[in-house]
């Protein structure tokens, strides 16, 4: 599978935030790639910024909303900007909802950045882009097949929350949808949307460790192959937390999409060399797709 021509492709911004540019760099690096096959252009936000993450916003909300809205009033008006983590898409459309609400913000921010649409830029989860594709049609796309995989999708706590911090209801059961496209044979297990400990794995690293276990205990009881998360946080804790003999292979959604669409070898290896358990046996299962 080829890149598509770039003038066929359909342009984004892109926020990474700081996960996806340090400790979850695999995560970037595989949605680009899996987006350059699915014919989008991501256009990463020049001199972006932290996003708060839980820090700011549980010490400081005006710090929070201020290191949120910087980043917004950085993205073109004329493209929607689309985040892949949960964290950063929670708080970056927080800050749009406070200021689309406030004429006072809004002029504040008018004054400091020169900015008066930083409060209508659409913003978008990746989840929200794939979720409206055709399904159909991605099968097309797919050079290996997954039918050899069993995979427990786990989204996590981060992607609920009320309607304007979340991506649309419709996409719910995006990752679980587009992987049974490509031949997936998608487990079913009570922990889907369990939370991880999220950031309580710096602060509480024992709560964590439990939420983890748990996690990855239900996962391999459910015979699954491995968990496939489209949160950052998620997939760190999961490997780093669990102190569970049996393990099996957490893999961002954005690596195991990217691989049935045609990354290569070189590509998988410079990815999972990230991983604390290695996904590489696991993909000796797969097949050319027919």
């Amino acid at each position: 599978m080829t890149d598509r021509a770039a003038s066929d492709m359909i342009d984004f911004s892109y926020f990474p935030g700081c996960s996806m540019a340090t400790t979850s760099k695999e995560c970037s690096l595989s949605l680009i790639q899996a987006c350059k096959y699915l014919g989008l252009n991501l256009i990463e936000l020049d001199d972006w910024n932290c996003c708060g993450s839980s820090s700011a916003h549980c010490l400081d909300i005006q710090l929070g909303f201020e290191l949120s809205v910087r980043n917004l009033t950085l993205a073109p008006a004329n493209r929607p900007l689309v985040v892949m983590c949960p964290s950063c898409f929670r708080n970056l459309r927080q800050a749009k909802h406070h200021l689309a609400a406030s004429r006072k913000l809004q002029e504040s921010v008018a004054r400091r950045y020169d900015n008066l649409v930083a409060g209508k830029l659409d913003i978008i989860h990746f989840l929200s882009v794939v979720g409206q594709m055709d399904m159909e049609k991605l099968q097309e796309k797919a050079v290996w097949s997954l039918h050899k995989i069993k995979i427990a999708p786990y989204y996590g706590c981060m992607l609920a929350g009320p309607p304007p911090f979340k991506p649309q209801q419709g996409d719910s059961f995006c990752i679980e949808r587009m992987l049974e496209a490509f031949g997936a044979r998608i487990v079913l297990w009570p922990n889907i949307r369990w939370c991880c400990g999220t950031f309580l794995t710096a602060s509480k690293p024992d709560v964590a460790r439990d939420a983890v276990n748990q996690i990855m205990e239900s996962a391999v009881a459910s015979g699954a192959d491995c968990l496939v998360t489209a949160c950052a946080m998620c997939q760190i804790n999961l490997e780093m937390r669990c102190t569970l003999e049996k393990k099996i292979p957490v893999l961002h959604f954005s690596e195991i999409l990217a691989i049935a669409m045609g990354a290569d070898e070189e590509q998988w290896n410079t990815w999972f060399r990230y991983h604390l358990v290695d996904p590489r046996p696991l993909f000796a299962k797969l097949e050319a797709a027919s």
